[in-house]
């Protein structure tokens, strides 16, 4: 009987794998020392696997170069800053706001000048935008994205409990991951991406210190620029992201974070911004998101007030945008059951199709 058949199929496994881990980082634009400091770690594995200790080892080794390889070391966007197309995304995602459309345009007028102008690399401002909810602070975030061509990562702060989800674990730790700052490098694609820090000021009372010192290192441009993740262990260059932060309000910012951000006062909406934001933008979307014509549903003029203001007084657009999606899903029911063909809403009967709160 040959005993050696299994021996020589396992080594034949091995190899390849060792093979397959090479190759990853030889098709991988990287620092050398950090491509250098990933073969070392594959030598130590083609050592370690007579020893019996390479199953073990190999998984954490391999699980590393996954991610040293999707952080875009050098890939960036390069597309010209075009003022007339930034101004008309955030047209199209929010009306009026015109103070708050005029500071960001300047900031990017700035940013255009430095580039046009080769002054190096052009830091971006980090612009927090403080409002209530509902106000379209996030949105903002996404309308600069679709114009500037850039993609863009989330990081939610909200309950966020520990400065390690954002600066990750020593990859020595089972089960250890990048935090959510190199995670959101590495979604993007490229190193020059638009990063959205959402609710900074909701993070849990016992992390907010710690937090808020990773803030300071990943938002100073004297230090960002070799941001170390814990995980990857080697110095990641964020100065060419765009930061946006949003926050409710700046009470519970730290001093130093606050040093670093160009804040921007997010209005409340008038009755009158809401009627024309309400009339050409949310009841259309609601609408089309449940496949009906538009000239299903007619509304008294009168009425919007009744529907701007439900439960009196809201800074944003949230409770407005849920009292016309439930008005559109009853008439939606009457329409499959039979009971209407259009439905005309009016003082008389606006009862019938709004929330019961």
């Amino acid at each position: 009987m040959d005993n050696s058949a299994p021996a020589q199929t396992t080594n034949s496994a091995a190899k390849s794998d060792l093979e397959v881990l090479t190759k990853k980082l030889e098709g991988v634009e990287m620092p050398p020392e950090l491509k250098e400091k990933a073969l070392s770690m594959i030598a130590r594995l083609e050592r370690m696997f007579s020893q019996g200790f390479y199953s073990e080892e190999f998984e954490k080794v391999s699980h590393y170069i996954e991610w040293i390889v999707k952080v875009p070391w050098s890939k960036r966007v390069d597309k010209p800053i075009d003022l007339v197309a930034i101004k008309d995304s955030m047209d199209k995602s929010h009306y009026g706001m015109d103070i708050v459309k005029e500071r960001i345009i300047e900031y990017m007028a700035v940013l255009k000048l430095r580039q046009s102008r080769n002054l190096g690399v052009a830091r971006a401002p980090i612009i927090c935008l403080v409002g209530l909810v509902g106000t379209g602070k996030t949105t903002f975030a996404y309308a600069l994205s679709e114009a500037l061509g850039r993609p863009i990562a989330r990081i939610p702060f909200g309950g966020l409990g520990s400065a390690r989800d954002l600066r990750g674990e020593s990859r020595l730790h089972i089960e250890a991951e990048p935090g959510y700052i190199a995670r959101a490098l590495c979604d993007s694609g490229v190193k020059n991406p638009i990063i959205l820090l959402d609710e900074i000021d909701r993070v849990t009372e016992e992390a907010r210190m710690d937090i808020m010192g990773v803030l300071v290192e990943v938002l100073d441009p004297s230090q960002n620029n070799r941001y170390l993740d814990h995980f990857i262990d080697y110095p990641i260059d964020l100065s060419e992201v765009m930061f946006i932060a949003t926050a409710n309000n700046t009470g519970n910012l730290a001093t130093a974070v606050m040093d670093r951000l160009e804040p921007i006062q997010m209005p409340s909406y008038t009755d009158e911004e809401k009627t024309h934001i309400a009339q050409n933008y949310l009841l259309p979307k609601a609408l089309e998101a449940a496949g009906m014509d538009p000239a299903t549903i007619s509304i008294d003029p009168s009425l919007w007030p009744t529907l701007i203001r439900p439960l009196g007084y809201d800074a944003g657009i949230r409770t407005l945008n849920r009292t016309i999606e439930g008005a559109v899903r009853k008439v939606a029911s009457m329409i499959v059951t039979g009971q209407a063909q259009t439905v005309h809403l009016t003082p008389d009967n606006i009862k019938g199709f709004l929330p019961k709160w």
